[in-house]
């Protein structure tokens, strides 16, 4: 590739990176994340590892959001949830491949849940995520694992 090709190429992907707005999190994401990390923090003292990444957004009372999680057999995880107020109860759910559900070690407290596992077979597995009680919310959703 001639030199000014190089060049035109790495301009127009600066001007592109750097000409998208990036999201930023709301006062109640960043209080909800607060939460997360807060939960996701007690299970790092048994020597959990906290995946970077997290996944803020709303969710109302009686609706779920799912997220798709790739699992490897012999580990153990920890995953979640921290929400701003005014939520009452949280449910985390887990569920495999197939749609099964898993049983899970569980925690609950206001504004804030969490579901702990060790997955027998690899593969991806989906996190549920459910108000069933309280006001519409931020939520933000991290997981751990060791």
């Amino acid at each position: 590739m001639k030199p000014a090709a190089a060049k035109l190429i790495l301009i127009l992907w600066c001007v592109c990176a750097l000409g998208l707005p990036a999201r930023a999190e709301t006062d109640q994401e960043v209080a909800a994340r607060a939460t997360a990390l807060d939960v996701a923090g007690a299970f790092s003292n048994d020597g959990f590892k906290i995946r970077d990444g997290h996944w803020v957004g709303t969710i109302a009372p009686n609706e779920s959001k799912t997220f798709a999680v790739n699992l490897y057999s012999g580990n153990q995880y920890w995953f979640s949830i921290g929400a701003s107020q005014p939520v009452k109860r949280i449910a985390v759910d887990v569920f495999d491949e197939t749609g099964a559900p898993v049983t899970t070690e569980k925690y609950h407290a206001d504004g804030k849940a969490a579901a702990g596992l060790s997955v027998a077979n690899s593969g991806q597995y989906f996190v549920r995520v459910r108000l069933e009680e309280g006001a519409p919310a931020a939520i933000c959703f991290v997981y751990s694992y060791k």
